[in-house]
């Protein structure tokens, strides 16, 4: 795959598809703990290829970057810089706080991910929308977020609460771990709604949830008013420009974790950190991408929108809005 490795630090030239991409600084240690380098990292995102291009295709892209490393300053790239290659996608976001735009990357295909990692990129932030109409989303992103005493056992336990209500919904959920603590699980619906409705019914949605475990689950948007051994379901990670971790991530810290497609059955026996760039491709080459089907069919929010009228929940209820991060 790698051709013209040289002496230490040298660039090198990796085939990706039918391009030809330079990665500098190869030997570049990004995870100190535990020794993986900048190439290390280029080779992980190709052995889970399909996987990454699937979660990131066609939506617009935010990029944290760890030019030192990730235990060096992190930089929230939603600008491609000048100078990218021609054949790289990008499409333009308008970001009304600002009366700004910014061209971001769309990745196509697997050669834009690793023109990222060239660009030190170890997260991949896509939106829930894609470019060819980025103000509808068509992906529900349902986030079990652990405050700072909650047990995994408790996100574990949450999770059949959320796979409950989907089945009942008649909607097929595909869970990941978040590449820290917590769990999401993603919906792909029909792209005829907004952000704001959208928002009101992933809010609606965790309300339910929360009634069923109220021990374990809030829905109370400040974090000094929750309890902090609870499960909050992050209904806002519904909102415009508010982005996650996708599938296959690798996110930025010292264990190198990814975001891992997990299939229902096995969430009560996995731990948040048997995901790393290590053993995520070998676990990829044996099951595949568990989350191959998951454009397969688009779901209605109408039941959850209903519901949603019922507890007449307004758009702005809860609403924070999004930061709009340096663009650099």
């Amino acid at each position: 795959m790698a051709k013209g490795a040289g002496s230490a630090g040298e660039p090198i030239e990796l085939r990706v598809g039918d391009r030809t991409v330079r990665l500098s600084s190869p030997d570049r240690i990004y995870f100190t703990e535990r020794g993986e380098t900048k190439r290390d990292l280029a080779e992980y995102y190709l052995s889970v290829g399909d996987g990454i291009v699937r979660a990131l295709r066609d939506r617009p892209c935010m990029l944290h970057r760890f030019p030192k490393g990730v235990s060096g300053n992190k930089v929230h790239q939603k600008r491609v810089p000048a100078g990218a290659p021609d054949w790289l996608e990008t499409t333009e976001i308008y970001f009304p706080r600002y009366g700004r735009t910014a061209d971001e990357l769309c990745v196509t295909e697997l050669a834009s991910v690793i023109w990222a990692v060239q660009m030190s990129t170890v997260e991949f932030h896509p939106w829930n929308s894609r470019r060819a109409d980025p103000e509808s989303p068509d992906e529900w992103r349902i986030d079990l977020d652990p405050m700072p005493d909650c047990p995994f056992s408790r996100i574990q336990r949450v999770s059949h609460v959320v796979a409950e209500v989907l089945d009942e919904l008649g909607m097929r959920g595909f869970p990941k771990t978040s590449g820290g603590r917590g769990l999401h699980i993603y919906v792909r619906i029909a792209p005829e709604w907004g952000f704001p409705q959208v928002r009101r019914a992933a809010l609606a949605f965790a309300r339910e949830v929360e009634r069923r475990a109220p021990k374990d689950v809030t829905t109370t948007w400040w974090r000094k008013d929750r309890d902090p051994a609870a499960v909050f379901v992050d209904y806002n990670q519904n909102t415009r420009d508010h982005t996650m971790a996708s599938a296959y991530s690798v996110r930025g810290n010292q264990r190198a974790t990814v975001s891992t497609p997990v299939r229902w059955d096995e969430i009560d026996d996995i731990a948040p950190d048997d995901f790393t760039i290590a053993t995520v491709p070998a676990r990829f080459a044996e099951l595949g991408d568990l989350h191959a089907e998951i454009d397969d069919v688009a779901h209605r929010l109408d039941t959850l929108l209903e519901w949603a009228d019922r507890e007449d929940i307004g758009e702005d209820e809860d609403s924070v809005e999004a930061v709009d991060l340096d663009e650099q």
